[in-house]
């Protein structure tokens, strides 16, 4: 299939899931914004009532590569998954290519090095969570907080650094994709978004800084950016994924 079918047919998919959503509750974790003339899917977790993790692999050792594929592992460990979000980039056999921390373990190490691409458009950085505290930092802060994660996913770029967008963004920049990417107002709140329509870098990185009053923001992919969310009835399979970061609870 050509991309601009995919595209295409991405776009009607969200279409019609949009159309046939539920209305969202009050207390819904996540929600429709429009700003700057795009649309967004934005979803707000707090850590201390949130069990906020990574996932990439099944008990054989191969990528999971969807969310259903994640679903169904938790639902025999007697969990339910109830959101999720690519989580970062990825190689060929979906494993992570930057920084990668699984229930404390540490699988890959964090990766300083230069090269092609949106991930080595330093500053990049490090989502994490520890306890339940959260986190988005640069690369080398991150480097010298000196913490043990619970979970940690490296990507790139940053998009808001210390309240700063990223230096290498340009208002007027042409390449407009959807993207997807996490921001933390403070200490305990992760907010994650995924684009519905096509935006550049410098309005994304934007809307965490000024609309969703993030200082710190991440990046997380473009093209295959995929949200898992029961509530809006959305669970995007438009390609395979390598880490995700996802929301459990026990089930019921």
């Amino acid at each position: 299939m050509s991309f601009f079918l995919w595209t295409v047919k991405r776009r009607t998919l969200l279409l019609l899931a949009a159309l046939t959503a539920p209305a969202a509750s009050a207390d819904a974790a996540c929600r429709s914004l429009e700003a700057n003339g795009a649309r967004y899917t934005v979803c707000e977790f707090d850590a201390r009532q949130a069990s906020i993790g990574l996932f990439n692999l099944n008990e054989q050792g191969e990528a999971l590569g969807s969310f259903s594929a994640l679903s169904s592992l938790l639902q025999a460990q007697g969990r339910k998954l109830t959101f999720a979000m690519n989580g970062g980039m990825f190689d060929d056999r979906r494993k992570p290519i930057g920084l990668y921390v699984q229930d404390g373990k540490q699988m890959k190490r964090l990766n300083r090095r230069t090269g092609p691409g949106n991930f080595h458009l330093k500053p990049n950085g490090v989502f994490y969570r520890a306890g339940e505290r959260v986190g988005v930092a640069e690369t080398e802060a991150y480097a010298g907080l000196g913490i043990t994660p619970d979970f940690a996913t490296q990507s790139g770029p940053m998009l808001v650094v210390n309240g700063k967008i990223h230096p290498a963004f340009s208002a007027t920049g042409t390449s407009r994709k959807i993207r997807n990417g996490v921001g933390v107002k403070d200490e305990h709140t992760a907010i994650f978004v995924i684009s519905e329509t096509s935006v550049n870098f410098y309005d994304f990185a934007v809307l965490f800084r000024d609309t969703l009053a993030c200082p710190n923001a991440l990046f997380l992919d473009g093209t295959i950016s995929s949200l898992y969310a029961p509530e809006v009835n959305r669970n995007d399979n438009f390609m395979a994924l390598g880490p995700m970061i996802g929301v459990t609870e026990p089930a019921p």
